[in-house]
C-alpha cells in the first residue's frame, strides 16, 4: 500500500498557522509517553523533542526553526494520525529506525508567526555565535546523540519554480560540506535518500519538484552539521498553485518525510541510487504572486509600466488564522517575471491616492474598467 493511498490530515490543526499553546497540549494530551522537554525557549516556552521507534537507524529531525514555516510541522501531525490507521505499516518502520522529532523549535517566533525568534535572531544563521537559546537546545541533542541522519524542515516563499511556469512545491537539497560544494560521501548518502523521495512523488506533483542552491553557508545549521560528519538534509515546502494556506503543500510535505524515512530505513547509510538527486531540476526565483500588467498611471507624462505584488503573511490579533496582505515589490519593466495571477489593465483606470504605487508599502491602489 503506498502511503498518498492512506494519507490523512490532522483534525486537530486545520489552519496553516499553529498556536504554540494548542500543539503544547496536543502533546502532553495525546503524546505524553513519547515527548520530553529539551529546553524553554527565550520566552520560557517549552521545546519538546518527541521520540518514537525501537530501530537500530536513529534520525534526528526539527520543525519551525523559522517561526513562520509550520508545514513540517504539520507533517509529523499527520504522519502520526495517518499511521496510527494502520499499525502494520507503522510497527514496520519504526521497528527499522528511531526518530527524534523537535516540535517547533522557535515557538517564540511561531507565536507571532516571525522566521526570527524573541530576541530577532535567525536561528539558522546561528550555529557559531550561539546567540539564541534555542540553538543550543538543538545542538545540545545532536552531541548527545549518535544521528545516523538528520532532516531540517523549512518553507520557501512562492517565488520559486523548477522551471519558470511550475511551483516549486517541494524542494531538497543535500547540503556542500565546504565552498568548493564537494560531493562527499556524506552527500551522497542524503542524495540517495533524496533521489528515492522524488521517484516516488514525481508523478504525484510532476514538475514541482526542485532541488534548493548548494551554495555553503558557513553559519547555517544544515551545512555544519553536515560539514561535521552527519548526513542532513533539508526540506523546504514551497507554493502550490490557487493554494495560499498550502494544504496541498502539507499533504505532500507528508508524503515526502514518509517516504524519507522508509528510504532511510532501507538504504541504512548506502549511497544505492543517489545519482537521480542529479535529475531534480534547480529552483528558479521566476515568479510574483500578482503582476499587473500596463498599468497607465495618473502622470503628467505619458507612463506605463508594471506593478509586481507579494503576498506577506500575517498573523493578526484576534484570528485563527493568517491574513495575507499584498505589499508592493517592483515597479517598472517586470517582463523578466511571472505573476502567479496577472491581470492586463490595458484601457483601464488606476485608482490610487498618490501617482505612484510606493515600494514595499501595501496596496492602496485599485484598477476599474
Amino acid at each position: 500500500m503506498n502511503f498518498e493511498q492512506i494519507y490523512l490530515q490532522n483534525p486537530n490543526f486545520p489552519n496553516r498557522y499553529i498556536s504554540p499553546e494548542k500543539l503544547f497540549f496536543y502533546l502532553q494530551t495525546n503524546l505524553s509517553e513519547y515527548i520530553t522537554e529539551i529546553g524553554r525557549s527565550y520566552l520560557e516556552k517549552p521545546i519538546y523533542k518527541l521520540s518514537i521507534g525501537s530501530g537500530p537507524i536513529k534520525i534526528l529531525a526539527w520543525s519551525q526553526m523559522h517561526g513562520n514555516e509550520s508545514n513540517a510541522t504539520h507533517a509529523m501531525l499527520d504522519l502520526l494520525v495517518s499511521l496510527d490507521k494502520y499499525p502494520e505499516m507503522k510497527e514496520d518502520l519504526f521497528s527499522k529506525i528511531k526518530l527524534d522529532f523537535i516540535f517547533m523549535l522557535n515557538p517564540d517566533g511561531s507565536e507571532r508567526w516571525t522566521r526570527l525568534n524573541a530576541t530577532d535572531i535567525d536561528l539558522n544563521r546561528d550555529f557559531h555565535s550561539e546567540a539564541s537559546k534555542e540553538i543550543k537546545f538543538l545542538k545540545n541533542t545532536v552531541s548527545a546523540n549518535q544521528y545516523d541522519y538528520a532532516l531540517n524542515l523549512h518553507e520557501q516563499r512562492t517565488i520559486f519554480t523548477t522551471d519558470g511556469i511550475h511551483p516549486a512545491t517541494l524542494s531538497f537539497l543535500a547540503p556542500s560540506e565546504n565552498e568548493e560544494r564537494t560531493v562527499t560521501d556524506n552527500r551522497k548518502k542524503c542524495m540517495a535518500v533524496i533521489g528515492s523521495i522524488y521517484n516516488h512523488l514525481k508523478d504525484l506533483i510532476p514538475n514541482q519538484i526542485g532541488r534548493y542552491s548548494d551554495e555553503f553557508y558557513p553559519t547555517s545549521t544544515g551545512d555544519n552539521f553536515i560539514k561535521a560528519g552527519m548526513p542532513t538534509i533539508l526540506f523546504e515546502g514551497g507554493h502550490f498553485v490557487d493554494d495560499y494556506t498550502r494544504t496541498g503543500t502539507r499533504k505532500y510535505y507528508t508524503i515526502a518525510l514518509f517516504y524519507a524515512l522508509k528510504a532511510i530505513s532501507e538504504l541504512n547509510s548506502d549511497i544505492t541510487g543517489w545519482e537521480s538527486y542529479l535529475d531534480i531540476p534547480e529552483n528558479k526565483e521566476s515568479h510574483y504572486d500578482i503582476i499587473y500588467r500596463n498599468v497607465k498611471l495618473n502622470t503628467d507624462h505619458h507612463c506605463i509600466l508594471d506593478i509586481a505584488v507579494q503576498y506577506r503573511e500575517i498573523k493578526e490579533e484576534g484570528k485563527d488564522d493568517l491574513s495575507f496582505i499584498p505589499f508592493v515589490m517592483e515597479v517598472g519593466d517586470v517582463k523578466k517575471r511571472k505573476g502567479w495571477l496577472e491581470i492586463d489593465c490595458t484601457g483601464k483606470k488606476f485608482l490610487c491616492a498618490t501617482k505612484y504605487p510606493k515600494l514595499d508599502e501595501k496596496v492602496d491602489f485599485s484598477i476599474e474598467d
